[in-house]
């Protein structure tokens, strides 16, 4: 199963810009490898006021994303 990755618009504004291009390319790989293709099984479930949301390390990096059922 292909998921279907949707950016915040800060974060193709003001987040990714501010990146240097060797560490763009790096997160852009692991979200395209493990994201796209299984977010569960790379991704670790948050907490408390971020409940609903998972997160995928990056080095020292984050990735903040939200799993959605197709038609929600």
């Amino acid at each position: 199963m292909s998921f279907e990755i949707r950016y915040h618009p800060d974060v193709k504004e003001i987040d990714i810009p501010a990146l240097n291009a060797k560490l763009k390319r790096r997160i852009r790989h692991a979200i395209e490898t493990r994201l796209i293709t299984a977010p569960h099984q790379y991704g670790d479930p948050l907490r408390k006021t971020l409940k609903g949301y998972w997160k995928l390390r990056v080095g020292d990096y984050r990735v903040v994303f939200k799993i959605i059922r197709s038609g929600e």
